[in-house]
């Protein structure tokens, strides 16, 4: 749908992570949305500004600190409600990701004002936008999907994390067989049964780091023996399971402290 030409940036793409239709980023300053519908659930932040909109003959609103998720087959529109318009994140997820039953609570209440969800949708977004963080983005998508889910059925079963030891370590050793060539979220529940979020709960709680974390420190670690034993940071890349130079720099920075240039000639020793 074409916007005018008050539009300033829009970026759209698909991302390699299962259940996710679409990403979708806008700044919009006057453009109005006309009644339409999606076959999407729409997964909705507002950055800056704020947007009205009308859901199922009811008036609805989304500032800054909430989330809004808007079924799929219900008709909704949308515009600026303050003069410099709105920045907005939106995730497209695919109708089987919170089933039918759920459309009717959601029309009822589509905006959520819950800081955990907020913050959760924002790192989503983050790990969507840089490629070879997929298990990191799967990760957090089912935990986002959990608390939904949580939200929309306030009676029904909370999702309380328990103690799995067992589960934790054959997701380890998965991890560690895997260390270069990764796993998605949907292969390692195939591989060790669980619900995705309990599998993801119970690695968390037995290491306190999440699986995604997991990897990527074995990932660094591989990289460390690889630069010191010579090799360049290039090829080094590949060797450690990294998507490219820039995924292993952004994670060996954050690990080390430097990059892998300056680790490797030595520049860092004190």
């Amino acid at each position: 749908m074409a916007a005018d030409q008050r539009t300033r940036t829009v970026s759209a793409w698909r991302p390699r992570v299962p259940g996710v239709v679409e990403v979708f980023h806008a700044h919009y300053t006057e453009y109005a949305y006309p009644m339409h519908v999606h076959d999407a659930w729409t997964l909705l932040i507002v950055d800056d500004g704020a947007v009205r909109y009308d859901l199922d003959r009811h008036e609805h609103g989304t500032p800054h600190d909430t989330v809004s998720l808007l079924p799929p087959h219900v008709p909704h529109n949308g515009s600026p409600a303050t003069p410099d318009g709105f920045r907005k994140r939106v995730l497209y997820l695919d109708a089987s990701r919170l089933g039918e039953e759920l459309i009717g609570p959601a029309v009822d209440g589509p905006d959520l004002r819950d800081p955990v969800l907020r913050r959760r949708v924002g790192q989503l977004h983050a790990a969507l936008a840089l490629p070879g963080e997929e298990l990191e983005a799967e990760s957090r998508l089912t935990l986002i999907g959990e608390r939904l889910h949580t939200h929309l059925r306030p009676r029904g079963p909370r999702g309380r994390a328990r103690r799995d030891p067992v589960l934790a370590r054959r997701l380890r050793e998965l991890l560690d067989e895997r260390v270069v060539q990764g796993v998605t979220l949907d292969e390692a529940t195939a591989l060790v049964p669980a619900h995705p979020a309990h599998l993801v709960r119970a690695f968390s709680g037995a290491y306190g780091i999440a699986p995604h974390q997991y990897l990527m420190s074995r990932r660094v670690e591989r990289a460390r023996r690889l630069l010191l034993a010579g090799h360049a940071p290039a090829e080094v890349a590949g060797a450690a399971g990294f998507y490219d130079q820039a995924h292993l720099t952004r994670h060996f920075k954050r690990l080390v402290g430097v990059t892998p240039g300056a680790y490797r000639t030595g520049r860092t020793r004190g």
